[in-house]
């Protein structure tokens, strides 16, 4: 059963001014791990900063719609939310901040797609209630 669907699309170009930010100020929006994966290759730098604030904006949507009555700052649910891209894209979610209280983790899945093109970068995120 679908309980959210985020969508959202971003325009790569935007987050080039990101490359010069200090690692205290990308903190607000990155986990570490996912800074670490942004520079490990400069030449994707940019492209990997606008899919991973892509897939963050998309997932902030989905919970939305799971949770309308509780809205949660932005910047508060990055800090709970990680991408990863070891094969394909995962969010890594530490729900404890973010769930109301009729729902459980372990009833939970979350599908993740993160596309782009030279332009633009677009996740769409699902969060559904697992089949028990």
């Amino acid at each position: 059963m679908i309980l959210g669907i985020g969508i959202d699309s971003v325009e790569i170009d935007r987050f080039e001014p990101w490359l010069q930010f200090s690692d205290t100020k990308l903190k607000r929006v990155f986990l570490p791990s996912e800074i670490a994966y942004i520079k490990a290759n400069s030449s994707k730098a940019t492209e990997r900063l606008a899919a991973r604030f892509s897939a963050k904006e998309a997932f902030y949507k989905a919970l939305c719609q799971l949770n309308p009555k509780k809205r949660i700052p932005f910047l508060t649910l990055c800090r709970q939310v990680s991408v990863i891209s070891n094969g394909p894209p995962q969010l890594i979610i530490d729900w404890s901040n973010l769930l109301p209280n009729n729902y459980q983790p372990k009833n939970l899945q979350t599908h993740i797609s993160i596309t782009h093109t030279r332009t633009i970068a677009t996740a769409l995120v699902i969060i559904e209630k697992s089949v028990q």
